[in-house]
């Protein structure tokens, strides 16, 4: 990853307002940054008299859908669909317009884990099997290199206990691992062969083609006693065009991988090649239309069964790169995994055990502990589902939350399933049947998480009208919060020597109600003041009768009177200058006649 230049900088170069904003929006686009690649999209598309490439349409839609602006997205596929109505992404969008639906509640359910214990805060990415180990691609080794700013990737394994957990961390091999970057790991059933990405690199120098880029290639070795021999690249490599991420049959005939090639239909499409009895290879064959689109397919996997699983940015999903797989034994189009395993973001590089049961994928969704982690993953055994319909809303507004994603979590904390809530903030998710508790926990933006805890499902094939409350950020209190400047109140003010509330108070005391019924955690301390004119005696008893005011109207809303208290202070706590004997404005004195709402337990 390349990087990204600053608008100024470009603006400097000479470069008009139009191909900034086309090489900011591409450049965070092909760097997975898809909300700032909207900005900048956005910018060059509100601008009508602009000619764009079509594909601009395309990039800005799926920059949108993996920011969860659903609707928008689909807007803009249509208008991609009349300029480019032959386009496979096109017409695969327009097919299927209930494709969200399909993919937010699929047929099959899985439960994914993130694999804390081997995830770094860097990129770890492209799992595979190699003898009860789980080899990997990272790019933890930032103190290693000291010959580039960018981390380069190598190859680490993790042992894999009979639960499948993950354990102790190595190096891969000193041989495989180079200043180039290697990834992508795939190897023969009996350990001895191992395909894998490469840059083109050889005699400790990278290769580049015209253009200074150094191209992906596909490497192979054989084991040479403890150790890994030599590297060799494939002879279906070349300088001008990349060839990665091998995956090789179970019986080692066969091998599939992605390339750019000329010839192919997309961005990068899914190649098999066939390994003759002698090691040579067979002239590589495209998968053709019913897996390749004009997007990107990557990361191929074939599992023992010949169902080949892919990641794609072409087929309809959730935003930025979805796995899909396909069964090659039948005749059939490729089907989205769907939620939980895919996102809003990027989701590739899966593989599975033989079972088709258990496996592992690659993910750049938020709350992750780097830029790419390793998902662990199992097809739920449940014959049993549940649907759950609601809707999500702001807890103070009540306004329903759009994009809000929702997830359900089992007892353990396990996710059984992610969506996304609609422009009306309605949701459906389907979940296992559950025999312990479990909770649904919405997220957006600007708020903090909301919780809804669940009884069991075992008997309940739907449950309608489950609310999800979110509270904005800016109004979650702590200790000794004052809610005057939480909830942005109009300050409370009392006439000179009255403690009467004056009914264009009642707004303002009703919105405190409205916050403490809907938090009944929280307790509240009224405290009341007065100016410095009067008595200071005075001063206290009318403060207490002010505070003692106010008590009573909150409770007479139906606030537990256990949950507030009040206090008179008088003058003690004046805000200004304006102490006994010195001359202030009326306003200014009006400044201490107030009343507080301090928060003494939540």
């Amino acid at each position: 990853m390349q990087d990204i230049e600053s608008y100024p900088s470009l603006l400097e170069k000479g470069y008009d307002e139009t191909t900034i904003h086309k090489k900011l929006g591409n450049a965070n686009y092909h760097s997975a940054n898809y909300d700032v690649a909207t900005f900048w999209y956005e910018k060059l598309l509100e601008n009508d008299e602009v000619a764009v490439s079509p594909d601009y349409l395309y990039r800005y839609a799926l920059a949108l859908k993996s920011i969860k602006r659903y609707d928008e997205s689909n807007l803009w596929m249509e208008k991609f669909k009349k300029i480019k109505n032959n386009d496979t992404r096109a017409n695969l969008f327009t097919n299927n317009p209930d494709y969200l639906k399909e993919i937010q509640i699929p047929k099959e359910q899985y439960i994914i884990e993130n694999l804390s214990d081997i995830n770094s805060p860097e990129s770890d990415f492209a799992p595979s099997y190699l003898a009860g180990n789980l080899v990997f691609t990272t790019s933890r080794d930032l103190d290693l290199q000291k010959y580039s700013k960018l981390p380069y990737l190598n190859l680490y394994q993790s042992e894999i206990s009979e639960e499948g957990k993950t354990g102790k961390l190595s190096l891969l091999s000193e041989i495989l691992n180079s200043k180039a970057n290697e990834s992508s790991t795939s190897f023969s059933k009996d350990g001895e062969t191992v395909y894998f990405t490469r840059n083109n690199f050889s005699k400790k120098s990278f290769k580049r083609d015209k253009n200074g880029i150094s191209r992906l290639k596909i490497y192979r070795a054989f084991k040479n006693g403890d150790s890994w021999g030599e590297p060799e690249d494939l002879p279906f490599n070349d300088t001008n065009y990349s060839v990665a991420h091998p995956s090789l049959s179970s019986d080692g005939t066969k091998l599939y991988f992605a390339s750019d090639m000329p010839g192919g239909k997309g961005a990068s499409d899914i190649y098999v090649v066939t390994v003759l009895s002698d090691g040579t290879f067979g002239e590589p064959v495209n998968m053709g239309a019913l897996i390749n689109t004009e997007g990107k397919e990557t990361f191929p996997f074939i599992s023992s069964s010949n169902i080949l699983y892919f990641a794609s940015n072409g087929h309809p999903g959730l935003g930025g790169l979805d796995i899909f797989k396909i069964d090659l034994n039948k005749e059939n189009k490729p089907t989205n995994l769907g939620s939980p395993i895919n996102s809003s973001e990027d989701d590739f590089s899966l593989v599975m055990d033989a079972s088709d049961e258990i496996g592992y994928f690659a993910s750049n969704r938020k709350g992750g502990k780097g830029s790419d982690d390793i998902y662990g993953l199992k097809r739920s055994d449940s014959d049993c589902f549940t649907f759950i319909e609601g809707n999500a809303y702001d807890k103070d507004s009540e306004k329903p939350l759009a994009e809000t994603i929702v997830e359900a979590l089992d007892y353990d904390g396990q996710k059984l399933a992610e969506t996304v809530t609609a422009s009306d903030g309605s949701y459906t998710i389907r979940i296992p049947c559950q025999e312990k508790q479990y909770q649904l926990s919405g997220k957006k933006e600007g708020y903090e998480v909301g919780t809804l805890f669940m009884l069991t499902t075992s008997d309940k094939k739907q449950i309608k009208d489950t609310r999800l409350e979110l509270e904005q950020s800016t109004k979650v209190v702590d200790v000794g919060s004052d809610l005057v400047k939480v909830l942005k109140l109009t300050p409370i003010y009392f006439d000179l020597n009255s403690s009467y509330i004056n009914k264009s108070a009642y707004p303002e005391l009703n919105k405190v109600v409205d916050y403490m019924s809907k938090r009944p955690d929280i307790k509240i301390a009224v405290g009341s003041h007065t100016d410095s004119r009067e008595g200071d005696q005075y001063n206290v008893w009318l403060s207490r009768r002010r505070a003692m005011r106010t008590v009573q109207y909150i409770t007479s809303k139906g606030i537990d009177p256990s949950r507030i208290s009040g206090k008179g202070y008088g003058e003690t706590q004046l805000l200004n200058r304006c102490a006994n004997g010195v001359r202030c404005s009326e306003s200014e004195h009006q400044l201490n006649r107030r009343s507080e709402f301090i928060v003494i337990e939540k």
